[in-house]
């Protein structure tokens, strides 16, 4: 989120500083760590209306924001496949009721496609006939997070942007016409509400494994998620703890995981870990994004969960709006709290 506010105000003519508790590689951030997935209609099932609506207008911006950048950034937009096992089927229909619902109060979401093993085997043809059906959610699509930092950091030294590294401040500890704080759970003291919601996902080389699209496998206990990325490269996740525990990955954790995936594509018993990663995700009570404001022109942009790539475009245009003109309309439309300290 910084990244992305801090270059589009250099873009608009602002001379800009960023101050970061961390490096440059991004070290400690949960966007590092993240999967990166723009799935509205997917996270629809564990999320509120107006966060699927900025997740559409994210999949709209994305490829603008991108066009900007000088280093290409994977990023595709092949839907998102949902997979079950025989014996989940009955969460896997309450799963799809609930898209349903969702596609009901939001028309101009493409509705998803029932698939049958062939149709799957179509689709992905390394998975094969293990699952019998499926469910796909066309036009959902996903970017390589890592590069998109990169490239955001190249961009911004490009735009003469003064970045100060292992340099944290508070707001009241920077003197400037705007002050914008986008520290995720470092704002944790002048924002108390915030909390800490502890994810976990393993990095597979895979030669072996083939994917087109984020899967997901629908199960009561922990709903996997698969990402590709380029080189073969898998993001594999499910869990969702609430805890601020920053310790590694539990073997339990390790082993549902694995399995989970291994059951997926027998391919993956092949893989090599690259990355056992953990990380918190900065969280409000309502699991809803915020934007406070401190002062007049001191603004905190915060609480995106486990949404932040799907939904950071809808947020930067609401930073841009207010700082332009004083309100935003997308504001509105998203029904995007803008709170007063």
């Amino acid at each position: 989120m910084g990244r992305l506010l801090a270059l589009a105000l250099a873009r608009a003519g602002h001379a800009v500083q960023v101050f970061e508790a961390g490096g440059p590689e991004a070290e400690g951030a949960a966007a590092r760590v993240a999967a990166a997935m723009l799935a509205p209609l997917a996270e629809s099932a564990i999320t509120e209306t107006s966060v699927v609506q900025m997740g559409q207008h994210g999949l709209t911006r994305w490829p603008e924001l991108m066009a900007e950048l000088d280093t290409p950034v994977f990023f595709q937009r092949n839907g998102t496949l949902i997979l079950w096992h025989r014996q989940d089927a009955s969460e896997a229909s309450r799963f799809g009721q609930q898209l349903a619902a969702t596609c009901q109060q939001l028309p101009s979401l493409p509705a998803p496609q029932h698939l049958d093993a062939a149709a799957i085997a179509t689709l992905e043809p390394t998975i094969g006939n293990r699952f019998s059906q499926g469910l796909l959610l066309p036009g959902e699509g996903q970017l390589d997070n890592r590069g998109l930092l990169n490239a955001l950091l190249l961009q911004l030294q490009q735009a003469g942007v003064a970045m100060h590294w292992h340099s944290p401040r508070q707001p009241e500890d920077v003197h400037s016409d705007w002050v914008f704080d986008c520290r995720g759970l470092g704002a944790s003291e002048q924002w108390p509400a915030l909390r800490a919601v502890r994810g976990e996902v393993l990095r597979l080389h895979a030669p072996g494994v083939e994917l087109q699209r984020p899967v997901r496998l629908v199960h009561p206990r922990y709903p996997l998620y698969i990402a590709p990325k380029p080189g073969n490269v898998f993001v594999v996740g499910a869990t969702e703890i609430e805890s601020d525990d920053m310790s590694p990955m539990s073997v339990r954790s390790s082993l549902e995981l694995l399995s989970a995936a291994y059951s997926v594509h027998s391919g993956f018993g092949e893989a090599r870990i690259l990355e056992s990663a953990t990380q918190c995700r900065p969280t409000l009570p309502n699991n809803l994004p915020a934007i406070r404001r401190i002062k007049p022109r001191t603004l905190q942009i915060n609480g995106l969960y486990r949404h932040g790539f799907l939904i950071a475009p809808a947020m930067l245009d609401v930073v841009l709006e207010l700082v332009q003109h004083g309100a935003s309309a997308l504001a509105a439309q998203f029904d995007l709290a803008i709170e007063e300290a």
